[in-house]
């Protein structure tokens, strides 16, 4: 009643966000308007689990986790029966679906009728002012996602509820320019797509080429031409005596099973027949608690260069209990579930003092004047060498690690020193080359910073869509608030 009172200027104030509260400056003949006045927002439900009628049937029950499916939402990962469906609050098709408790502003845009639980507030746009997939596409720009979190509140988890959703300042254009650039959108978006295909390709092609790049490096076959140039070196056989006198290992069996067909000149071993695994600390001598050292937290190991990129120091009295001890040259391997299976393993370099100490997730391996800790290193990142430690890790899910007798009994191909040498420099070489290719392309693309770009050119008016001629959405908006007040 109080609306068919009011005159068509006071609508108008009404309907319109005020200048000083509009994100930025768009085309004369758009206007900023509140989101819940061109939509119908709709808060979702769950239908009670103790009534077992209402699942198990054929209509889609939307989650956070089926927003993934993007501007395709179709498929949910819970369905309700045609009872549970007139239980519900129904979404109709062609609406945006926006989480609003958690993962605040991750959205999706239904091509099915559907309901929602109530994680998820559904905008319903008025098809009088709003394009849907113009109404999606605007609430996935940086500045309504910016306008989401803002206007959350938190206290074991964020929320946004219907009525600071409803204040948010949306962008409302003549309906011809939205339809033209939802259309300029999707066509640059599609482009997106199709380079994220291309770059996942190419990473598989270059996880498989790497992969088997170093199964022919530990059977010996990238060194088959410097064996035939280096007939007189010392067999590994030889090494392996050495070795074995200066390790003096314990309760290590020495019979390994031949499975790699290795130059004569090497010899299958345990590993932990010539590496230490996870060696006693060292004593260190006139340290005082005040003495600053390299610590190595778990984030600090990257797992695509497998280098320690961004150690931290502490106070040696602050970590000398409770951590991973190591020395220069260790090689660190995470144990624990998904580290290890990432690849997160790396040489520990340039340390204070030659010592340091990290995560209690790393198992240390330290090699001698005998083994190559590159070679090593290679190894266990190798794809081949952490399939394997997966399938030996023990404890309960989500908090498995790679036992040590793992390590200590891992069938070890080893070659003589120098050509442990040599396999690396080969090794270096190639990963050298394909790390900057594949840099180029992680790089190259940045993906989603490209793609929010877009979305925020097209809501500035700049994707060379608008005709300035073109009638000024406040005239549609008049046509609409005038129906209101009949």
């Amino acid at each position: 009643m109080r609306k068919k009172q009011m005159t068509m200027k006071e609508l108008l104030e009404e309907a319109l966000v005020p200048e000083e509260e509009q994100p930025y400056e768009v085309p004369g003949n758009w206007v900023w308007v509140r989101t819940g006045l061109v939509n119908e927002i709709i808060t979702g439900s769950t239908p009670s689990k103790k009534n077992l009628k209402y699942y198990g049937g054929d209509f889609p029950f939307i989650k956070p986790v089926d927003l993934e499916q993007g501007n395709q939402v179709l498929h949910a990962s819970e369905y309700l029966s045609n009872e549970g469906k007139l239980a519900s609050r129904i979404i109709p098709k062609e609406s945006t679906l926006v989480c609003c408790i958690g993962s605040i502003g991750k959205s999706g845009f239904n091509i099915v009728e559907c309901t929602t639980n109530q994680q998820i507030n559904s905008l319903v746009p008025n098809k009088k002012l709003l394009s849907p997939k113009f109404n999606y596409y605007q609430v996935l720009n940086y500045h309504f996602q910016k306008q989401l979190w803002e206007r959350s509140s938190a206290t074991t988890i964020s929320i946004i509820n219907k009525s600071k959703m409803s204040e948010i300042p949306m962008i409302l254009a003549p309906i011809e320019e939205q339809k033209r650039i939802e259309r300029k959108i999707e066509l640059l978006l599609s482009k997106i797509e199709e380079a994220k295909r291309l770059i996942e390709e190419a990473k598989e092609t270059f996880e498989l080429r790497r992969a088997a790049v170093l199964d022919k490096a530990f059977r010996g076959e990238l060194t088959r031409k410097w064996r035939e140039q280096h007939p007189e070196i010392e067999s590994a056989e030889a090494l392996y005596n050495k070795t074995i006198r200066f390790m003096k290992p314990k309760n290590v069996s020495s019979n390994v099973e031949q499975k790699l067909n290795i130059p004569d000149t090497w010899k299958m071993v345990r590993l932990g027949e010539v590496v230490q695994v996870n060696p006693p600390k060292k004593k260190l001598e006139e340290i005082s608690d005040q003495q600053i050292c390299t610590f190595v937290p778990m984030p600090a190991v990257s797992d695509k260069t497998g280098k320690i990129e961004s150690p931290e120091e502490k106070e040696y009295a602050k970590v000398k209990k409770g951590y991973t001890f190591f020395l220069e040259n260790d090689v660190l391997f995470a144990k624990i579930t998904p580290c290890m299976e990432n690849g997160k393993s790396a040489i520990a370099k340039n340390l204070k003092n030659g010592f340091g100490f990290g995560s209690t997730e790393f198992h240390v391996l330290r090699t001698n004047e005998y083994i190559n800790e590159r070679y090593l290193h290679y190894l266990v990142r190798s794809k081949k060498f952490r399939l394997e430690a997966k399938g030996e890790m023990t404890g309960a899910v989500g908090q498995q690690r790679v036992p040590k007798e793992f390590l200590v009994n891992y069938p070890f191909p080893l070659p003589p020193k120098e050509e442990q040498d040599a396999i690396v420099d080969i090794l270096d070489e190639i990963f050298t080359r394909d790390d900057i290719a594949y840099r180029i392309i992680e790089t190259k693309y940045e993906l989603e910073t490209l793609k929010q770009s877009i979305l925020s050119k097209a809501f500035r008016g700049e994707l060379g869509t608008n005709d300035p001629t073109e009638e000024s959405a406040i005239e549609l908006l008049k046509e609409v608030l005038q129906e209101q007040v009949k």
